[in-house]
């Protein structure tokens, strides 16, 4: 069987800027594409971890996590990052999970949810 490459999740959001101004600063994604007139598709990237978000009109977050993002270290950092994030809704707060995972769960300014762990 053919080995698999890249997985990037498509996150749909209603405000692109809003959006940009919640995974750039506390993430520290950055933008490596982008497209449309106004910008209504961008590829953002950090690390190995690579997200694209997509303006979608009337997008409404599911009551489902739509990522898992998992850190080597400092979840507690970026745990306090989204708390202090201007329309970021923390889901699940910050916990030692039975599974050997320090975890939490964070809605972005368009309700869409991001399971964040750490490997204890």
């Amino acid at each position: 069987m053919s080995r698999l490459g890249r997985a990037a999740p498509t996150v749909g959001v209603r405000d692109m800027a809003r959006a940009l101004a919640f995974y750039e600063p506390v993430f520290g994604f950055e933008r490596t594409f982008e497209n449309g007139d106004p910008v209504s598709f961008v590829i953002l990237k950090r690390d190995a971890a690579e997200v694209h978000l997509q303006r979608v009109d009337g997008h409404a977050g599911a009551a489902h996590n739509v990522m898992h993002l998992v850190v080597d270290d400092g979840v507690d950092e970026l745990y306090r990052r989204c708390e202090a994030s201007e329309g970021a809704q923390i889901v699940s707060k910050l916990r030692d999970a039975p599974w050997g995972m320090r975890t939490f769960v964070v809605a972005d300014p368009d309700g869409n949810r991001i399971d964040v762990g750490q490997r204890k």
